[in-house]
């Protein structure tokens, strides 16, 4: 149950393109001067040296925020620009390193406390004994430190008291392991749950995409309980590449219930850019579909 750590995955393709829907949304929702409420229900450590421990073991970096960041280099020396998105995240990455030569990559409790304004709280959920401990020590370096609520809790299982938030106005974050496939009804659970209580909030889910039936289902799961409870949906999907067995991660996607309308013209200009950048093989691919409720 506990074999999974965040630090192996630091900085991967999966994680780039969690945390630059993330930032998206954070900076629509922040456009209205209203106080946010954001819960992360699988925080991890929250932040990760590259160049130590597991994701120094991983290396999953080297085709992930390294190749992305020298893509990035070619194209301003050329003078192509980039979609913003893809800036506004790389400029996240950058925040946490004083030299060109990024070492250390922050996860999603990091970039979602840089960007907290002084209204906003952000509740932060984690069962791991060893990534719990850790967790505490990196927020507590942080001077947004006291905005933040950390829990060695189940987040599946904590989400349905903290919904709605007082604000009525809340963004969460949903990123597990899915080691266990527990999880996957875990989800559908919680999501029923969520909605009954909080329809209006904005819930973004990353997937892992695999060929296990629970992973591949999943998607389709969400849309039927979005149609259940009259909810847009916005699906987007990255792959970067597709070889035989499952060695190592090669897509993943995110699902996200009441998306901010400009997520989508976003995403449509970032996803090619991305596919481009990170492909590994010519079966690099993306996939990016909505639905609009009425």
């Amino acid at each position: 149950m506990f074999s999974y750590r965040h630090a192996f995955h630091a900085g991967s393709h999966a994680d780039i393109l969690k945390h630059l829907t993330l930032v998206h949304l954070v900076q629509y929702l922040q456009e209205k001067p209203g106080a946010l409420t954001i819960v992360d229900t699988h925080a991890g450590a929250g932040i990760y040296n590259l160049e130590d421990g597991f994701a120094a073991v991983s290396k999953e970096a080297d085709n992930g925020i390294m190749r992305l960041q020298r893509f990035a280099n070619e194209c301003g020396s050329e003078g192509n620009k980039l979609a913003q998105s893809i800036n506004d995240y790389l400029a996240c990455i950058d925040a946490e390193n004083t030299t060109e030569h990024t070492r250390i990559y922050p996860g999603s409790p990091f970039i979602l406390a840089r960007l907290l304004r002084p209204q906003d709280r952000l509740k932060l959920f984690e069962l791991h004994p060893k990534e719990i401990d850790i967790l505490r020590h990196n927020i507590g370096e942080l001077k947004q430190s006291k905005q933040i609520d950390i829990y060695a809790e189940n987040g599946f299982a904590r989400l349905k008291g903290l919904m709605p938030p007082p604000s009525r106005r809340g963004l969460v974050l949903i990123d597990p392991s899915y080691e266990d496939k527990q999880d996957y009804r875990n989800l559908e659970v919680m999501m029923e749950e969520a909605l009954q209580r909080f329809a209006t909030g904005c819930y973004a889910i990353w997937y892992p995409m695999l060929s296990r039936r629970e992973a591949a289902d999943l998607p389709g799961r969400m849309k039927k309980i979005a149609a259940a409870h009259n909810r847009s949906w916005l699906q987007a999907e990255l792959r970067v590449e597709n070889a035989p067995g499952e060695r190592r991660l090669q897509a993943s996607g995110m699902f996200i219930f009441n998306p901010p309308w400009t997520l989508e013209k976003d995403l449509a200009e970032a996803l090619p850019i991305l596919t481009k950048a990170l492909a590994q093989d010519t079966g690099a691919n993306f996939l990016l579909k909505s639905f609009e409720a009425k």
